[in-house]
C-alpha cells in the first residue's frame, strides 16, 4: 500500500472512534449520555399527602358478642387512628356516651378496625369507616343503642356511629363517621362517640380525595390501626 493510502486509512479510523466512542458508551467521554428517567406521575391520593397503597381484601361477616363495657365518665379516652393518609385523634365522650365509647374500645381491643377503610367519602359533609365488608353493609355482628345526648349537633369533627334507617335512634355496630362540614345539619339520631382533638387537618384531606359514583375513594384509603389509650 502506497504512504498516501496509509495515511488516509488511519485518519478514517481517528474520525470513526472520534464520532462514535466505544459501543458500551465508555472511554474518553466519547460515549452517548444516558437520559434521565421521567418520573411517574402522583396518584390523586399521593398528591394530596397520602400513600399509595393496595385495597385491603374485605374481612366479610363478623359475630363478635355484644360487649358489656362502658367508660369510666370521669375518665379520658383517646383514641389514634392511623391511616394511610396520616394520623389523628378523637377523644371519646365518656361522659355522654359511656356505652357506646364501651363497645368502640371493646372493637379496637379486639384489632377490629386494623386493615379496614374508610369506605365512603363525601366532600364537605363526612367520611365514613368501620366496615369488615367495606361497602358500607357490614358491622360487629351485634348492635348497641344509647340514645344521642340533647342537643346534640354535628358540627366539624364531631364523631359518631352510623346505623340503617331502619334502626332506632342511638343504635351503633362498627361504623363510625366524622364529621367534615360545619354543620352537617343531621338528626339527633346517630350515637355519639367523641370528637377529633389532633390532626383535624388529616381529616380534611380524606374528605376531599377524588370519590366514584357510589362514594367510595377513587384509591383505598386504610386504616392501619386504631389504639385506645385511658385508665
Amino acid at each position: 500500500m502506497s504512504r498516501h493510502g496509509l495515511l488516509a486509512l488511519v485518519l478514517a479510523c481517528v474520525v470513526g472512534l472520534a464520532a462514535c466512542g466505544d459501543d458500551d458508551g465508555g472511554g474518553g467521554g466519547g460515549g452517548e449520555t444516558s437520559a434521565t428517567a421521567t418520573p411517574e406521575p402522583k396518584s390523586p391520593a399521593e398528591a394530596t399527602g397520602c400513600e399509595k397503597v393496595d385495597a385491603p381484601k374485605p374481612k366479610g361477616d363478623v359475630e363478635l358478642a355484644k360487649p358489656k363495657e362502658r367508660l369510666k365518665a370521669s375518665g379520658t379516652y383517646v383514641a389514634t387512628v392511623v391511616t394511610s393518609c396520616g394520623e389523628f385523634k378523637i377523644t371519646l365522650d365518656a361522659k355522654r356516651a359511656p356505652r357506646t365509647g364501651g363497645s368502640f374500645k371493646y372493637l379496637t381491643d379486639k384489632g377490629f378496625f386494623d386493615g379496614l377503610t374508610f369506605h365512603r367519602i363525601v366532600s364537605g359533609f363526612v367520611i365514613q369507616g368501620g366496615d369488615p365488608k367495606g361497602d358500607g353493609t357490614g358491622g360487629p355482628g351485634y348492635t348497641v343503642v344509647e340514645k344521642p345526648p340533647g342537643g346534640l349537633q354535628y358540627t366539624k369533627g364531631v364523631v359518631a356511629m352510623a346505623k340503617g334507617g331502619n334502626e332506632p335512634p342511638g343504635a351503633s355496630g362498627s361504623q363510625w363517621f366524622v364529621v367534615t362540614a360545619e354543620d352537617a345539619q343531621l338528626p339527633p339520631d346517630y350515637a355519639l362517640l367523641g370528637k377529633v382533638t389532633e390532626g383535624q387537618d388529616v381529616v380534611d384531606k380524606i374528605g376531599v380525595l377524588p370519590v366514584t359514583a357510589d362514594e367510595q375513594p377513587a384509591e383505598p384509603v386504610v386504616i392501619r390501626s386504631i389504639k385506645v389509650s385511658g385508665p
